[in-house]
C-alpha cells in the first residue's frame, strides 16, 4: 500500500519522532509505515487521518 505519510510530514515540518509521538507509536513504526514496510492497522489509519485532518483514502492508495 502506498502512502503519502512523508510528504504531508514534511508539509508541516515534522520529524518522524513528532508524528510518531502525536500518534502514540513508536519513530520505528512510522518510518516502517513512510517506507511501505508496514501496513498500519484500521484504528491507526484512522488515527493517522486525524492528526493530518484528512480521509484516510486522501492518504493511503492501494499499490
Amino acid at each position: 500500500m502506498k502512502n503519502r505519510i512523508r510528504v504531508l510530514r514534511a508539509e508541516k515540518g515534522w520529524t518522524q519522532a513528532d508524528l510518531a509521538k502525536a500518534l502514540d507509536v513508536s519513530r520505528n513504526s512510522v518510518n516502517a509505515i513512510e517506507n511501505g514496510k508496514y501496513d498500519p492497522s484500521l484504528p491507526l489509519a484512522f488515527k493517522i487521518a486525524d492528526v493530518f485532518g484528512l480521509r484516510i483514502e486522501e492518504i493511503f492508495q492501494k499499490d
